[in-house]
């Protein structure tokens, strides 16, 4: 029970509750104490009023006031010349004075601890004021174990009343945390548990109930966190179906284009001047596809091919990627220009750059076609001790909120209608493929820019 969330409050509100009545048994044992010895003072001087009617009493009757008034002696002063005094002869010596004029609280707390300490049996001497200003002060003499054993009792009376307290009160508060706090509880745990079992039935998700603003607050956020895990499920079930479907096409697809490039042959070996121009890439562009095919099946396994390094030309293959965009621009006003180093050399997998950069650029030629308006792309380079900084720009409009907060992330980067957002996905894959980095530098109204890194590696340039 103690390891429960009702359990443990129900022992912390004893325990405070306990530690709160202590803080208040000391102050009230003081308190009664003093009160205890202040009600002996008041007998004392009404015993003593027998004297002023009567200076001659006997022994006898002395005994008997004192006895009633329950100490040994009373000393009233009046005034500085005259004393009224009743008294019997002392058990024992005085062993200590206490003045109650003097009501300071901690002297009075540290008296009654003392007495409570000490059960050793003593006579002290009390002095007071007297009652109706009957006199200067008032001086009794008494015997210490009454007052013990009066303590003792009302401090008893005081532990048993503050447990009935304490226990009444963490039992009000154990059913109310029960209500409040715990069933509402108990409640989300059992929401999480049959979610847990079935996370793809929206019927699971959690419903907010709770009256209580942070248990609210938390079921508002549980239900929000289970939507979106039952569409991440739903939409990682469909990306499994489309990459089996993606693959059967990419295998036919593959053994068609394995056949196209039969014939290329013979349109090499035509003398036509357009056709023998125009071949080199057609052949190439049909093996980049039959290479993608194979990537898409080894893709589709969950395994993209490991990148095969080579000192690669970097103006070959951005050549290569802008006679490709050319093709299919069109009418369309986009000019294409690099500021690359000549003869630098990268350390890639050239089909893999080809891809990667590829993308960007068709990307990039998309979005300025989108908007009718005349645009450049570049792709600049340079290379220091690290390894090859590449960069993608364009004068486009910009990538929308939507895409810039989607980056990278496949279906759901894409930023034309009917995009799948593949392109940059794939492209960051590679690149981290080479050890590399791909990010966004710069979007907005007056164009995109892109960053590549690839580093040197172990084998350096």
């Amino acid at each position: 029970m103690l390891k429960s969330l009702s359990g443990r409050f129900l022992l912390l509100t004893v325990i405070f509750v306990m530690i709160a009545e202590v803080l208040i048994f000391v102050p009230s044992i003081a308190r009664y104490r003093e009160s205890y010895l202040l009600g002996h003072l008041e007998r004392a001087q009404i015993a003593s009023l027998s004297l002023l009617a009567n200076d001659m009493i006997d022994e006898e009757l002395e005994r008997e006031l004192l006895e009633n008034a329950g100490v040994f002696n009373v000393v009233l002063r009046r005034d500085e010349t005259r004393q009224l005094i009743l008294s019997e002869p002392l058990p024992q010596p005085i062993a200590d004075t206490f003045d109650l004029r003097d009501t300071r609280a901690l002297p009075l707390i540290m008296h009654a601890l003392d007495r409570l300490r000490n059960p050793s049996p003593e006579v002290i001497r009390v002095i007071g004021s007297p009652l109706r200003d009957a006199g200067l002060l008032i001086e009794i003499t008494m015997e210490t174990p009454p007052l013990r054993a009066a303590m003792i009792d009302y401090g008893l009376r005081i532990l048993v009343l503050s447990a009935i307290i304490s226990i009444t009160t963490a039992a009000l508060l154990f059913f109310a945390v029960r209500i409040l706090l715990v069933k509402p509880i108990e409640g989300v745990v059992g929401t999480m548990e049959r979610y847990a079992k079935a996370p793809e039935d929206a019927r699971a998700i959690i419903e907010p109930t709770a009256s209580i603003t942070e248990l609210r607050q938390a079921e508002e956020a549980l239900q929000m966190l289970q939507r979106d895990l039952t569409q991440s499920l739903k939409q990682k079930e469909r990306l499994a179906q489309l990459g089996g479907a993606v693959a059967r096409v990419s295998h036919d697809l593959r053994n068609i284009l394995t056949s196209a490039q039969l014939f290329t042959d013979r349109i090499e070996m035509s003398e036509d001047p357009t056709v023998k121009r125009m071949a080199p890439k057609l052949v190439n562009s049909i093996t980049r596809a039959v290479n993608l095919c194979e990537s898409t099946l080894a893709f589709g396994r969950a395994e993209e091919p490991a990148p095969k390094l080579t000192r690669v030309e970097l103006t070959d293959v951005v050549s290569d990627v802008f006679e490709s965009e050319r093709l299919a621009v069109g009418s369309y006003d986009i000019t294409f220009s690099e500021d690359v180093p000549e003869r630098m050399m990268v350390r890639a997998d050239p089909e893999q750059l080809y891809r990667v950069l590829s993308n960007l650029v068709r990307n990039a030629r998309q979005a300025i076609m989108a908007t009718t308006k005349p645009g450049e792309i570049k792709i600049t380079a340079e290379e220091d001790e690290s390894g090859w900084h590449i960069a993608v720009s364009d004068t486009g409009p910009g990538l929308p909120p939507k895409a810039r907060e989607n980056l990278f992330k496949a279906f759901q980067g894409g930023v034309r209608k009917g995009g799948s957002g593949l392109g940059l996905a794939i492209a960051a894959e590679l690149i981290r493929g080479h050890g590399g980095t791909l990010h966004l530098t710069e979007s907005n109204d007056s164009g995109t820019s892109f960053a590549l890194f690839v580093p040197r590696g172990e084998l350096g340039a």
